[in-house]
């Protein structure tokens, strides 16, 4: 732990000195999409308001097409209180401030993701830990948004379920999408592995545990806020294709009807339903009960992969579970390479739209780089295609193996020597009770017992 923690704290130190090139030029965007540091965190303290001391939810804000903080409540809530906490520090200074203290609490939350992690992957703990804390995209993307604090409240909400506490798991995860939305996706497999283990109790605990922290948190904003409360859903329905999509690269090459929000919603919902509909199958007809982080992992990548909002803070959302669900160095290592690859392209193409000069092609910016010259009027349409493919493909064969695993056991690395599944709790070592193998076979015995008889 002592070790992990360290790194873990070194590793949000340099994340936050990755930025420092930027922070020196007051975070103007063509200097830090060139240099690669951009952060959400220093231009939305004046941008939301929060610089004229306006309160999310309750204040709203000119100079946007928002007219609220499009953020979940806990979100608003750490921006609000750090807001508060800057005050003391000069008109100058105070946009600095409000950088520097966010980062350190998001450093914070990404120290207990580490050792949270590295605490329920069982023998593997140290090897998962180093995993997620040396990883090149946590330092590189750990302070674009507030999504670690999100990430945090997930994995303590594992560790607490791993301890066998479904309750507290649940009322940390409740938390966690109160930060972010995308944990209620963690619910999915939760509920879907509980009753095949017929684990009821715990998993009626875990949901009134979240639902009640949920609840807690957002009813006093629904009452006494509800527009500003309502902005970040009907934002999120709403909003456009975003650069890391999909539909943006297929957009590019041809494909219609995109830019209908309706049309865009509908593809990526139903595609989204039916990968989930998939997992829930596996889940259910595996020869094995498969992993929670196997499961969470598979959720969150049906989920990601045909969202047409893909942003490059989201690779914290996968970070914690894709060592979970499969610490193996070779793919982990590729689809490391994947995600740096899409990091500095889409600073490099949003330099190339900003700028509107002529940007580079792929061996313009091949031969830069080797000469350590950044793309000063960034990349063409078609370098950035790549990057953007490069995570999406990656992303996609890891998720393909972890399938493979499950389908076949016996190459899952975790599951070496007799372990089961030690982020499981009630669920590590439990039985079956409700699958479709099992349906399978009392139906196939029942004509034989008759003729028997």
């Amino acid at each position: 732990m002592p070790l992990l923690a360290g790194i873990s704290a070194l590793a949000a130190v340099l994340a936050w000195v990755q930025k420092q090139p930027c922070a020196a030029a007051s975070f103007d965007f063509v200097k830090t999409t060139t240099r690669a540091c951009y952060t959400d965190v220093y231009p939305l303290y004046y941008a939301r308001g929060l610089s004229d001391g306006k309160v999310p939810y309750f204040d709203t804000f000119t100079g946007d097409s928002l007219q609220y903080v499009e953020y979940p409540v806990l979100s608003g809530a750490l921006m609000h209180l750090v807001s508060v906490l800057v005050r003391p520090f000069g008109i100058d200074t105070r946009g600095m401030a409000f950088f520097n203290v966010t980062v350190l609490v998001l450093g914070l939350f990404a120290i207990a993701t580490v050792l949270a992690t590295a605490f329920v992957a069982g023998r593997k703990s140290l090897r998962a830990g180093l995993m997620v804390a040396l990883s090149p995209a946590l330092v590189l993307t750990a302070y674009i948004n507030w999504d670690l604090l999100a990430v945090g409240l997930s994995a303590l909400a594992l560790a607490a379920w791993a301890t066998r506490r479904p309750g507290w798991a649940g009322a940390l995860l409740g938390l966690a999408i109160a930060a972010k939305f995308y944990p209620l996706l963690f619910l999915g497999p939760l509920v879907l592995l509980c009753v095949r283990a017929g684990q009821w109790r715990a998993m009626g605990r875990l949901l009134a545990g979240t639902a009640g922290a949920w609840l807690l948190v957002n009813v006093p904003i629904m009452v006494l806020a509800w527009e500003g409360w309502l902005e970040f859903y009907s934002f999120s329905q709403t909003r456009g294709i975003d650069w890391g999509s999909i539909f943006f690269f297929l957009q590019d090459r041809g494909m219609g009807g995109l830019d209908e929000t309706g049309t865009l919603n509908l593809l990526g919902t139903g595609t989204f339903l039916v990968l989930a509909l998939g997992i829930a199958v596996l889940a259910l007809a595996a020869p094995r009960r498969p992993r929670l982080p196997q499961l969470m992992f598979l959720v969150l990548v049906a989920f990601m992969l045909p969202n047409k909002v893909w942003s490059p803070q989201y690779v914290l959302w996968l970070l914690p579970l894709v060592v979970l669900a499969r610490p193996k160095l070779p793919a982990y290592a590729v689809w490391q390479a994947g995600e740096i690859m899409y990091f500095f392209g889409i600073w490099w193409y949003l330099l190339s739209v900003t700028v509107r000069q002529d940007s580079a092609d792929l061996p313009q910016l091949l031969s830069g780089l080797l000469s350590f010259d950044l793309p000063a009027a960034g990349i063409d349409q078609n370098v950035y295609n790549i990057a953007l493919l490069a995570r999406f493909l990656t992303v996609a064969l890891l998720a393909a193996l972890v399938v493979w695993e499950i389908l076949r056991p016996s190459h899952d690395a975790v599951r070496t020597g007799g372990v089961d599944d030690p982020a499981g709790g009630v669920l590590d070592g439990a039985g079956d009770v409700v699958s479709l193998g099992a349906l399978r076979r009392r139906r196939r015995a029942a004509p034989l017992k008759a003729a028997v008889t």
